[in-house]
């Protein structure tokens, strides 16, 4: 399922109380998804990296209660005490050791861990990595797999495109990967290269780029987020973009700023405008539109639309949509 997919089905398996596992490969986002829905809901998220768990950490401790012996549940655990609804994340479950699966059937299933019973208002979810992605995931014993329903993530680039529109993502790193989406996600197991490309590691570079590094340390930087490959082709993307015309430029004189050839420049610039649509550029950027092809015209304009929806209720909206009907049908 693609992340909006998956944000979907989580609202469904919390509202109906199912337990559920995400699956996905290393830094595809599911710790985020985890949170995300459970924000949606209204409910707190209880983050326990079951991989750090000992078999007897779910029981807690005894004591002594008179002539019985009372145990006494881990802190982590929700009580009557905490938020009436909440979501339990077990992350990294299927790498923990076979014995720490072992002691979440029943907390999964039943909803109990001994004498500790889990409040009616919370439910769990759980997330690891794939045992062909190489991330130290242990066999799931199959008693445990049947105690949950299964969700496999997968990257898209449109729903990562939505979330880095208002997450502050770079700006070039959004127009690159619109020019080659299938860099979102380069993960291969059988790499021995330790960096890789993902969305989590894109997230990575976008901060390496905001802080606008030199030059000579710029490609080997991004090659340590992101891959030497996904780097290289992203540097030489960069150097393109320099010489294109200046944003100002555009704005200032859109009836003569030159417009490039190359499809790559065009989605960096198209990206970069529409990041500057404001009330007293609109006017400019839709004059500067009209003279794109219209496939970039489109792209310009959907593109600002994610960062204001109110553009396609403006005039030069209107005014350029009426010329390029055709292409909007």
């Amino acid at each position: 399922m693609t992340p909006s997919q998956t944000l979907a089905a989580l609202d469904s398996l919390l509202a109906a109380g199912q337990p559920a596992f995400l699956w996905g490969p290393p830094g595809v986002g599911k710790s985020r998804l985890a949170a995300e829905a459970a924000r949606r809901r209204g409910m707190i998220l209880r983050d326990i990296r079951a991989v750090l768990l000992d078999p007897v950490d779910l029981r807690g401790l005894p004591r002594i209660d008179g002539r019985k012996t009372v145990w006494c549940a881990p802190a982590f655990l929700p009580d009557e005490n905490d938020a009436s609804s909440g979501v339990l994340f077990l992350d990294e479950l299927n790498a923990a050791p076979p014995l720490v699966q072992t002691a979440c059937y029943q907390l999964i299933l039943d909803r109990r861990v001994g004498e500790y019973r889990l409040p009616d208002g919370w439910r769990v979810l759980a997330a690891g990595n794939r045992e062909g992605d190489r991330a130290a995931a242990c066999r799931m014993p199959t008693a445990l797999a049947n105690r949950m329903t299964h969700i496999n993530v997968e990257p898209d680039i449109d729903d990562w495109l939505d979330w880095a529109g208002t997450a502050g993502i770079h700006p070039d790193i959004t127009a690159f990967l619109r020019f080659r989406p299938r860099l979102l996600l380069n993960f291969d197991p059988a790499s021995g290269e330790h960096a890789f490309a993902s969305p989590r590691s894109w997230e990575f570079a976008s901060a390496i780029l905001q802080t606008a590094p030199a030059a000579g340390i710029l490609e080997e930087l991004l090659a340590g987020a992101v891959g030497r490959g996904a780097a290289a082709e992203l540097c030489g993307y960069l150097a393109q973009r320099r010489d294109l015309p200046a944003l100002e430029e555009i704005l200032a004189a859109p009836e003569s700023a030159a417009v490039p050839d190359d499809p790559s420049a065009l989605y960096a610039l198209c990206e970069g405008l529409a990041a500057r649509v404001r009330a007293d550029t609109l006017d400019a950027i839709a004059d500067y539109a009209a003279r794109l092809p219209a496939e970039f015209g489109v792209l310009l304009f959907r593109e600002a639309a994610r960062h204001d929806a109110a553009v396609v209720e403006s005039g030069p909206f209107a005014r350029w949509a009426r010329r390029h009907a055709e292409v909007l049908l």
